[in-house]
């Protein structure tokens, strides 16, 4: 029969790093004051002096520091001495981390179990003082799941009290959470406020140019050079910035609260309002900087400027400018908007009409009278809407100039193609500090991989974002110019002989296409051009339609044609084509 004979075990686990027996260990303590509990836990330099005696006092251990942070334990983001002592510890300098409570080490779940799996791999203990837990000699994660499930709920339902106490203040008219903004200050003992009369007149300024059709975009180019500060008192101002203040009801003298919110306290991640939480609007809490005729009046323009990304049945439309039509014409019967259609494509027929969306979609019965015109027909009827705008009228042409300089002020693709390209930089740059943390064994495999799918998926956004608008960029570089002979043009009280899309753009606000005719009659090929300084004129599309390349007598001769001549008549004020020979008459128009 075999013999086994026991050898006794002479030491422990935790006396053993990285391959080496060691006599003493290397102890470090962490200690969290969390914002919500300095009273009970005490300053830090009553915690930092009990560690290190309490770890001195044990002659099986060497004093290796106490980290300290003043930070929420809920993430280890942001807890700088946190992340250097866990650090250090997979580096080899640190065998042992004493710490009070399981509470104390990590709210999160997740993150207490990760870590300390990850430092029992490298043979490190941890030690939670108030649990008298060992994580090297412990018989399973059990208790420690448990009682990191309990500190993590702990947070949640704090959380959740703090955000009825929150509430409670807000229902009852006090102000939560308010730091002042640009032309008020607040005091923050008797919490009263008070209008900065310096700042207010940059208020005003802003709201007075808004209402005279200055985009947000402009007015912030004019207070830099005006020489105007923010509130924070930086010299660049943003078109966020300006947009934020024209839309802030602080300044009509209300106050609206609750405008974000907390998804949960372990995430920590903050949502725009738009439903989830209550909100509590305080009517009349302080002096007004502006009317609220004035206010009402801004929104007002906000919401025309911003037609184009409403929202239809819980769904937002798709702004698109992809064309130059696209989003700027509206069916004259149902008032929806035209999309765009290509007939006959890579042949020599093709043809690109524009048609009404209810009619196409939805079936004829839902708009019966829309009828699809063609893109030719809407370029050669602005051109002559134009010229009868225009002629011998300096007060259009000013207005018009107007608008021209603010299109050519707000051009930004070229801005957002340099944002785009920082953004993707700044996503390639975290994604190789990612590859690096896993090589090193700082964070474990499924976190890398779900950060790195996360990284990937924001990278294949923003290339994207980066392609779609990579060609309005480079037009935009030749825009200035365009624009600038426009002008020219304007000032000559010149004729426009060439669609200009960039043009079109600057002075229309948008073409109403079909409508009812001096006699009462429905004629769907009517356009009726509403420009940006109030003016209005109707064009007659069927005048303007272009030449059918099918036509049956487009290739016969002149000797055929019935007319014994093809001179153009002056005197006409209307357009027929001439079915013998493709010419047509000259609207009395073009002689002005």
């Amino acid at each position: 029969m075999k013999q086994v004979e026991v050898i006794k075990a002479t030491g422990d686990l935790m006396k053993r790093t990285f391959g080496k027996v060691i006599d003493r260990l290397r102890v470090a303590a962490y200690c969290r004051v969390s914002t919500d509990s300095i009273a009970q836990l005490g300053s830090y330099e009553s915690q930092i002096d009990y560690y290190t005696d309490y770890i001195n006092s044990n002659p099986e251990w060497v004093f290796a520091g106490v980290y300290a942070d003043d930070e929420t334990g809920t993430q280890t983001k942001g807890r700088d001495d946190f992340n250097r002592l866990i650090s250090e510890s997979l580096n080899g300098d640190v065998d042992m981390i004493v710490t009070k409570t399981v509470g104390r080490f990590a709210r999160n779940t997740v993150d207490t179990l990760s870590l300390v799996r990850k430092l029992k791999e490298k043979n490190i203990a941890v030690f939670f003082e108030g649990e008298n837990i060992n994580t090297l000699t412990m018989d399973g994660e059990l208790l420690l799941t448990i009682l990191s499930a309990v500190a993590q709920q702990e947070v949640v339902n704090t959380s959740t009290n703090v955000k009825k106490g929150l509430k409670m203040k807000m229902s009852r008219g006090e102000l939560v959470g308010f730091q002042g903004c640009l032309g008020y200050d607040y005091d923050k003992e008797s919490k009263s406020i008070n209008i900065n009369e310096a700042e207010a007149e940059i208020i005003r300024y802003i709201f007075d140019r808004y209402i005279e059709g200055m985009g947000c975009f402009v007015i912030a180019r004019e207070l830099e050079r005006l020489g105007h500060k923010t509130k924070r008192g930086n010299s660049k101002w943003s078109e966020s910035t300006v947009l934020g203040i024209v839309k802030n009801e602080k300044y009509k003298g209300d106050i609206r609260q609750g405008k974000t919110f907390t998804v949960d306290p372990i995430s920590k991640r903050r949502l725009e309002n738009f439903g989830e939480e209550d909100q509590f609007y305080i009517h009349k809490n302080h002096e007004p900087i502006i009317s609220d005729e004035m206010f009402e009046k801004v929104q007002r323009i906000i919401e025309r400027r911003s037609v184009n990304r409403k929202s239809t049945d819980g769904k937002r439309e798709k702004y698109s400018r992809k064309y130059a039509f696209s989003s700027m014409l509206e069916c004259g019967f149902c008032g929806s908007n035209l999309s765009r259609r290509s007939w006959h494509s890579g042949t020599q027929y093709h043809k690109t009409t524009w048609q009404c969306i209810i009619n196409t979609k939805k079936g004829k019965k839902f708009c019966p009278d829309a009828k699809g015109i063609s893109e030719e027909t809407i370029e050669k009827s602005f051109l002559e809407s134009y010229k009868i705008l225009c002629y011998n009228r300096k007060d259009v042409i000013d207005d018009l100039l107007k608008h021209v300089e603010e299109a050519l002020c707000s051009e930004n693709s070229i801005k957002e193609l340099s944002r785009a390209e920082k953004e993707i930089s700044a996503i390639e740059q975290k994604r190789k500090k990612l590859v690096n943390m896993h090589l090193d064994d700082v964070i474990d495999r499924e976190t890398y991989e779900n950060k790195y799918a996360d990284l990937n998926m924001q990278l294949s956004r923003l290339t994207e974002k980066k392609e779609s608008i990579k060609d309005s960029a480079n037009l935009e570089i030749d825009v200035k110019q365009r624009i600038s002979d426009f002008r020219k043009v304007l000032e000559g009280n010149e004729v426009i002989t060439d669609f200009d899309r960039y043009v079109f753009e600057s002075i229309v606000e948008k073409v109403i296409i079909g409508g009812v005719d001096d006699d009462g009659n429905k004629d769907p090929s009517m356009l009726t051009f509403i420009y940006k300084t109030g003016s209005k004129n109707n064009i007659k599309g069927k005048d303007h339609k272009p030449e059918r390349k099918n036509s049956k007598g487009k290739n016969k001769v002149d000797k055929l044609c019935s007319k014994a001549t093809n001179e153009v008549n002056p005197l006409s004020s209307y357009s027929v084509d001439d079915t013998c020979g493709g010419y047509s008459f000259t609207t009395k128009a073009e002689f002005h």
